[in-house]
């Protein structure tokens, strides 16, 4: 079953590749997936079929903590739907080969995207697992609107897309919802484990009604049934298999899945009965005034779809097996006719039945296999149709057994609903025949051009297909029994076949065909008729209504709460987060025992916090509120080392200050103090928010502590981490062992951040170009080579170029003193951080404060002279060590980001205790550096080389120069301009 799923996700992927060396007889090669995909179902059949017998199943472990496994069963119902997706699939592949030219747009895409869609189509029928199926029912979903938008020049094309996928996608999200409502209630998300044994009550209930939205919306029923004809701007062979026996069928096959164990459910039958037959006479009336040979047939599905609902929805054996037998007629005659179409659109460049004349003698073989088809679709014998319309009008003529709902009353309504919907069938059946080949008296027969054999061939055997199963059709009910035998024997035996002798159902089918012709007949009349009857509002009319109201409310939404305001969004986020768990809380159970201190020490902490916290409000000046909300931070690493978390302090501490070094950074680039023209009444309001905000998470924390019904996995923590990760820091150990995935996706997205915040800075690239020459410059200049910038030699030997207005003697001295110091201590804490405090982030940390006490002693020079690297450098040594460490391990055997630990005696060092996740420990140093050195270098030497452009000249102008412009450029800058002036 995944060799299969993996071979069609194969030929999706190559299927560009395929269509560009071998042009449009890739699809020849394409199709072989849907081969196979029947072959396989077809050398299962006594296996799947058998009435007594288990399915083929598999079951593989994807997320078993959410009930999500990747479940595949092949019984009777998912093998037939194999074989009509692999067998229709097939030809429609072959068709493509004729139908379309080798210079179409997007061909490779488009056969990517209908191969990648059978294989979703193959694994949602075989899916066991209501969250599996529900995926692979949403690829479908995504796929659908790639192909039927395959014309995304075509405004509607790209409209019909768009619609089909609102409408579907919302309907998916119901069923989603029913899905998981339905597996909580049964314990279990395997389907045949729900049909068994299938839940019951109110919430049941309205879980299927969930399940049958998303049915009815892809099967195009009543109120949703508007998308189906508008998705006829896909080229044919998508409306071919798509729209008649593949995406829409994956709604009938739902309802037929959940039928066995839910058909008694007291929402299930008035939605099936109700929208399927209200939905068979709508499609089948419009049908009857479409003058597009592809409209007809599309409201003829519409039609079709409603039909198969109440066959495979009623819930009965007998229902069943006519709807068994329907769904296969339906899928071939539906199938072929769209492909006749599509070969006459190729051939006459038009699909208008009022302009087509004279085409059956130039196209004798395709109007033989649309007749056949035709005729299979009007249930007219010998056809597999007229079998399984016999079996139809048997069934409800009989009185089916409707449970809750059982009387001969109600079957005998829906069999009149039935026989008039099956007049509608035969007339637009009829009708399109009619449109397709009819010769008008004095009009020229349309020119007809060359057709490639394929789209001939293709039609012929859907054609030829549905006549030669009618005959065996009494042979077949063995192999669907297994899942019609799952319902009770009903009052008379039904049975198929083409021949029951003179009886009521055989007056009824007649009654029909003959009502059918005369509706034909009077066709001019039926369309004037039609014209002049009152239309109310059309569906696909009040979707666009929605839409349009949909989008302006949205835009006034978005207008009102969007408007570029930091506070105003940061406010609302506040007031969603007070009102929804806040809200909460008044309903909850009330706050837990808790102790109100450990310490003292804890309270006066607490206190300079509170006071910090309040006097930051209440500050005027940038600079000062910057340091009071710094305070606050210093205050919660405090709380962690009174709780005996060192290595969180440390952490909290470097962090605070590395963040209260940038705010000065950037705070150069503002006023000294705040607007004091802000109102009281806001920021009363921002304390407001503030102070229950800070309330709301105290009391949510407090609640969530207290609410444990389990041992917290904490008290086994630090013993694990020895015997997993190999050291005694918990917190290491968990970074760059336990959650060794986390971690990598953390220092991306570090590097992702770090990267627009320099672009922020650097929106020129000149600006990059200089910078890279500078460093570049920097690096020879330690190196000792000669360059035209004079090296001053001596420890901080950059500073001398600094102006003496900005030099600073304490920032020197502590440089002097304390870097090398400091960036021995990050080092340490590199190796030391597996046992004790430290580890990568901390010793990156501890390394960027270094580099940043170089760069505020001696400016951007110094920075460069400390570290003549590039940021981009060190993050992608960084990311590279890191990803190398973690696929390294596969190479022995292990793991992706596995650890192992070796334990060696070195001599003069002693016993050395190494653990590999140290080299991803490293990586993330690196990384770490790598972000200080860019927030340095942007949000320090960037800010100063524009404040000393927009102070222009005097003693700023030279070190700006000097520092900012590459030596080949400075001749250039004392140029003249055109105007005469130097720059």
């Amino acid at each position: 079953m995944l060799a299969l799923l993996a071979l069609h996700l194969v030929a999706s992927v190559v299927a560009p590749l395929l269509v560009r060396w071998m042009g449009k007889r890739a699809f020849y090669v394409l199709a072989l997936p849907c081969v196979v995909t029947v072959a396989w179902a077809l050398s299962l059949t006594s296996v799947a079929t058998q009435a007594d017998g288990a399915p083929v199943e598999m079951v593989a472990q994807w997320a078993p903590s959410i009930g999500l496994n990747l479940n595949f069963s092949l019984d009777t119902l998912s093998w037939l739907m194999c074989l009509i997706v692999g067998g229709i699939g097939a030809l429609v592949l072959v068709y493509c080969v004729g139908y379309f030219d080798e210079d179409e747009p997007g061909l490779g895409v488009f056969a990517g995207f209908l191969t990648g869609f059978a294989g979703a189509m193959y694994a949602l029928v075989i899916s066991n697992n209501l969250l599996v199926l529900y995926v692979f029912w949403e690829i479908t979903t995504v796929l659908s609107y790639l192909l039927v938008g395959h014309k995304a020049k075509i405004r509607e094309s790209r409209e019909a897309a768009s619609q089909a996928l609102v409408v579907t996608t919302l309907g998916g999200l119901a069923m989603l919802i029913g899905f998981v409502v339905i597996g909580q209630l049964a314990g279990t998300f395997t389907i045949d484990q729900i049909i068994a044994d299938p839940p019951q009550g109110t919430l049941a209930a309205a879980a299927i009604a969930l399940i049958l939205v998303g049915a009815i919306t892809k099967s195009a029923l009543l109120p949703f049934h508007f998308w189906l004809p508008g998705a006829m701007a896909a080229p044919t062979p998508v409306s071919a298999y798509l729209h008649a026996a593949a995406m829409v069928k994956a709604g009938i096959y739902l309802v037929a899945r959940f039928a066995p164990g839910f058909s008694d459910a007291p929402t299930w039958l008035p939605t099936i009965l109700v929208l399927g037959g209200a939905t068979m006479l709508l499609g089948g009336y419009r049908s009857l005034r479409q003058h597009d040979l592809k409209l007809v047939l599309a409201y003829g599905t519409v039609s079709q779809l409603g039909f198969l609902t109440i066959l495979v929805g009623t819930g009965t054996r007998e229902a069943a097996l006519a709807g068994m037998t329907m769904l296969i007629a339906h899928a071939l005659f539906k199938s072929g006719l769209f492909l006749t179409v599509g070969a006459i659109d190729h051939a006459t460049g038009t699909r208008d039945l009022r302009e087509i004349s004279g085409l059956r003698k130039k196209m004798p073989v395709l109007f033989v296999a649309s007749v056949l088809c035709a005729a299979s679709m009007a249930g007219v014998p010998p056809m597999l149709g007229f079998a399984g319309k016999e079996a139809v009008y048997a069934t409800y003529e009989h009185g089916a057994n409707f449970g809750l709902l059982s009387n001969h009353d109600l079957s005998h309504l829906v069999l009149g609903v039935i026989i008039l919907g099956s007049v509608f069938t035969f007339a637009y059946s009829a009708r399109f025949l009619w449109g397709a080949w009819k010769t008008l008296p004095g009009k020229p027969d349309t020119h007809v051009h060359h057709l490639h054999p394929v789209t001939i061939i293709v039609p012929a055997i859907l054609g030829l297909t549905s006549l030669v199963l009618a005959p065996i059709s009494e042979a077949g009910e063995s192999l669907v029994e297994a899942y019609t035998h799952q319902w009770p024997a009903g009052p008379e035996t039904v049975h198929l076949g083409l021949w029951h002798g003179f009886n009521l159902t055989l007056i009824l089918s007649l009654l029909t065909l003959g009502t059918g012709a005369l509706l034909f007949a009077l066709k001019a009349h039926v369309e004037r008729a039609q014209t002049a009857a009152p239309h109310a509002p059309s569906a696909v009319l009040i979707y666009r209504w929605i839409m349009h109201g949909l989008d302006r409310v949205s835009l006034e939404v978005t207008g009102f709460v969007q408007r570029g305001s930091l506070p105003l969004t940061l406010g609302l986020i506040l007031v969603i987060m007070i009102v929804l768990p806040g809200g909460s809380l008044l309903f909850g159970t009330g706050i837990p025992s808790f102790r109100f201190a450990d310490s003292w020490a804890q309270v006066g902490v607490v206190a300079v916090t509170i006071l910090a916290s309040v006097l930051a409000v209440r500050s005027k000046g940038r600079l000062r509120a910057v340091f009071l909300v710094g305070v606050t931070g210093y205050g919660c690493a405090v709380i962690f080392l009174l709780h005996g978390a060192p290595d969180l302090a440390l952490t909290q501490v470097l962090v605070e200050t590395l963040s209260v070094v940038f705010f000065v950074l950037v705070l150069r680039r503002f006023p000294p103090n705040f607007d004091e023209t802000r109102k009281r009444v806001t920021l009363s309001i921002r304390v407001i928010l503030g102070v229950l905000s800070g309330v709301v998470v105290t009391i949510v924390s407090m609640v969530a502590s207290g609410a444990r019904i389990a041992v917290p996995t904490s008290y086994d923590i630090a013993e694990g981490a020895v015997k997993f990760g190999g050291g005694t820091n918990v917190v290491n150990v968990i970074l760059v062992d336990a959650r060794a995935w986390d971690t990598m996706g953390e220092i991306s997205v570090v590097l992702v951040a770090a990267t627009g915040v320099a672009s922020l800075i650097f929106l020129d690239q000149r600006k990059v170009d200089v910078s890279q020459e500078r460093v570049g410059l920097m690096r020879r200049r330690r190196g000792g080579h000669a360059v035209s910038v004079p090296d001053q030699g001596g420890w901080l030997a950059e500073v001398a170029q600094v102006h003496s207005s900005r030099r600073s003697f304490l920032f020197e001295v502590v440089a002097r003193v304390t870097f090398h110091t400091v960036m021995l201590l990050s080092l340490y804490l590199l190796f030391a951080g597996h046992n004790l405090p430290g580890g990568g982030f901390v010793a990156g940390l501890v390394a960027g404060l270094a580099l940043t006490v170089r760069y505020l002693a001696g400016g951007r020079n110094e920075l460069r002279a400390a570290l003549p690297l590039m940021p981009g450098i060190l993050f992608g040594s960084g990311l590279f060590i890191a990803v190398g460490t973690g696929v390294s391990s596969m190479f022995v055997g292990g793991a992706v980001f596995q650890s192992y630990i070796i334990d060696l005696h070195v001599p003069l060092l002693g016993d050395v205790h190494l653990v590999t996740s140290l080299f991803f420990d490293i990586g993330v140093y690196l990384v770490v550096m790598g972000l200080m050195l860019d927030m340095l270098r942007s949000l320090g030497s960037g800010v100063d080389a524009d404040i000393q452009r927009q102070q222009g000249a005097g003693p700023w102008t030279a070190a700006m120069v000097s520092d900012e412009t590459p030596t080949t450029d400075l001749e250039d800058a004392a140029q003249p301009t055109p105007g005469g002036e130097r720059q």
